[in-house]
C-alpha cells in the first residue's frame, strides 16, 4: 500500500511517500481501516520533529485522525463489521491508505457526513467536546465561553459546540478574516488580538468569561487569568503561541478559578469513555444541524508535506485534510 513515511526525525522534508509498504495486521481488539480521508494537525508537525510526547519507532506514517470503511476486524471486535463507515484517533498511522487502530478509538460516522468531514472531526471537535462537558468544566448554557485561537482547527470547533452548547461565544483571533469566519460560526463578540486587549475588550463587551479555551498560551492565557468571573475555568488545551505560561496561583485563589489542564489523548488511555460521551454528543449536535465543520483546504495524499506547511505556517482556517482514496 502507499504510505507517508518518516525514515529519520526532522523538519518536513523528511517526508516520503513510500508505494511498497505492507498492509497492517489487525490484533484481537483492533479494526483495520481503509482510509480514505485524514487530517492534519499541528501535533502531526511535532511527531515528524521529535519533539511530541508521543514518540513512534521510525519508519513511521504520521497522522492522528482519519475517516474510512472498516474491512477487516480482530476476533473480540464486538462493535464494528466490514463495510462500517467510520472514524478514529490514531497514534500514527492516518496518511496512508489502511490503518489498524483500536476499537475504543474507532466511532461510527453520523448519517450524512461524508469522508473529507468525518476526518476534520475526532480530534479537533472531540478535543472540544471532551474540554466542554467534562465535569471538571461542566460549560452550561448561558454562561460566556472566550475561545482563543478561534479560526484554528481546534478553536473554530470549539466555537461551533459552544454555540450548540448555548453558550455566549467571544472569539479571539490575529486578523479579521480569520475573526469573520469565527462570526459566521456564530461568535458573538470578536476581539481582534493584533489590535486590541483581550483583557479590557472582554470586560467591555461581556464583563468576564466563565470559561476560557485555550490552545495558544503564554501571554494569551496571563490575560485572560485577568478578565474571568468567579469560579471559571481556564482550560489549557496546547501552546501554540510558543510560550508556556507559568501561572499565578494567588490569581486562582481570590477568584475560586480552575486552571484545567486537557489532553483528550489522555483519556483514550486512561478513560475511553470520556471520548466515547464526548462523540455521543458530537453525533447527535451534527444530526439536529447544530454543527458544522469547516475544512478549508484538500490535499492528495503526495502532497501531504504541503498541507502540513499550511498549518505549520499558520495561514489554515479550520482544518485541512489529505484525501487518500
Amino acid at each position: 500500500m502507499r504510505a507517508i513515511r518518516v525514515h529519520n526525525l526532522g523538519e518536513l522534508d523528511v517526508l516520503q511517500l513510500d508505494e511498497d509498504v505492507p498492509e497492517p495486521t489487525p490484533g484481537a481488539s483492533q479494526v483495520r481501516i481503509a482510509v480514505h480521508a485524514a487530517g492534519g494537525n499541528f501535533a502531526d508537525i511535532l511527531v515528524i520533529a521529535g519533539t511530541y510526547q508521543y514518540k513512534p519507532e521510525i519508519p513511521f506514517s504520521p497522522g492522528l485522525e482519519c475517516a474510512g470503511e472498516v474491512i477487516e476486524v480482530g476476533d473480540a471486535v464486538t462493535k464494528f463489521k466490514p463495510g462500517d463507515r467510520v472514524m478514529a484517533n490514531l497514534h500514527g498511522g492516518g496518511y496512508a491508505e489502511e490503518a489498524v487502530v483500536e476499537e475504543s478509538s474507532v466511532v461510527a460516522m453520523p448519517e450524512g457526513m461524508d469522508y473529507v468531514t468525518a476526518a476534520s472531526f475526532p480530534v479537533a471537535y472531540a478535543t472540544g467536546a471532551v474540554a466542554l462537558t467534562h465535569k471538571r468544566v461542566d460549560m452550561q448554557a448561558g454562561e460566556v465561553l472566550l475561545v482563543h485561537g478561534a479560526a484554528g482547527g481546534v478553536g473554530l470547533a470549539c466555537v461551533d459546540i459552544g454555540k450548540a452548547m448555548g453558550a455566549t461565544v467571544v472569539a479571539t483571533a490575529s486578523t479579521d478574516e480569520k475573526l469573520a469566519v469565527a462570526k459566521e460560526y456564530g461568535a458573538d463578540h470578536l476581539i481582534n488580538t493584533s489590535n486590541e486587549d483581550i483583557r479590557e475588550r472582554v470586560k467591555e463587551l461581556v464583563g468576564g468569561a466563565d470559561v476560557v479555551f485555550d490552545p495558544v498560551g503564554g501571554d494569551v492565557f496571563k490575560q485572560s487569568l485577568r478578565c474571568v468571573n468567579p469560579d471559571a475555568r481556564l482550560v489549557i488545551i496546547g501552546f501554540a503561541g510558543g510560550d508556556i505560561q507559568q501561572i499565578p496561583s494567588n490569581h486562582l485563589l481570590v477568584k475560586n478559578v480552575s486552571a484545567v489542564g486537557m489532553a483528550m489523548g489522555a483519556y483514550r488511555i486512561t478513560d475511553p469513555s470520556v471520548v466515547e460521551r464526548g462523540y455521543m454528543d458530537l453525533n447527535r449536535w451534527f444530526a439536529e444541524g447544530k454543527l458544522k465543520p469547516k475544512v478549508s483546504q484538500v490535499f492528495p495524499l503526495e502532497q501531504t508535506k504541503e498541507a502540513l506547511e499550511v498549518i505549520q505556517q499558520r495561514k489554515v482556517i479550520g482544518k485541512v485534510v489529505v484525501k487518500i482514496r
